[in-house]
């Protein structure tokens, strides 16, 4: 079998901390050509983005792909939606659980897969407060818990 060839241009870190990830699903991008270009480079921002369905269609909105800095006239918008590539099935089944209340799509990651343009989509519930200083505390107990095993088995 062929080895899948990936790239990682940019992660979603922040994704982890503010929702709970309930699935993932790999879709690809519809780009310009610049759009490219500036991707491979890397200047990419999936910060505030998220994926709406709109028309049977799955929309990437708020991606900042800056303009690529040796383009002309035909460089393209910043903040262009991007459409993702999806089959339909995968379409629907989304679309039936955003409808839930509370859930959202947002990319967790953009990367190129054997030179095409990825994205990482993640069917997400917003964490409240509280469950984020829960978070925080476990990965600290566990941070202090791997230390002191680590200096009892150093000796």
């Amino acid at each position: 079998m062929m080895e899948d060839k990936i790239k990682i241009v940019t992660t979603n870190r922040k994704a982890h901390h503010d929702y709970e990830i309930l699935e993932t699903i790999e879709a690809g991008i519809v780009l310009k050509g610049t759009e490219v270009k500036s991707l491979r480079q890397g200047k990419v921002s999936i910060q505030d983005s998220y994926a709406i369905i709109k028309n049977g269609e799955v929309w990437l909105l708020n991606m900042h792909i800056s303009p690529y800095e040796y383009g002309n006239i035909h460089n393209h918008d910043p903040l262009r939606d991007k459409k993702l590539l999806l089959h339909k099935h995968e379409i629907i089944r989304l679309a039936t659980k955003v409808k839930e209340r509370g859930l959202t799509l947002i990319p967790l990651k953009v990367y190129f897969k054997n030179g095409k343009a990825k994205v990482e989509l993640a069917l997400v519930r917003g964490k409240r407060k509280y469950e984020k200083k829960e978070d925080i505390a476990e990965r600290d107990l566990q941070r202090e818990l791997k230390r002191k095993y680590a200096d009892k088995y150093r000796e």
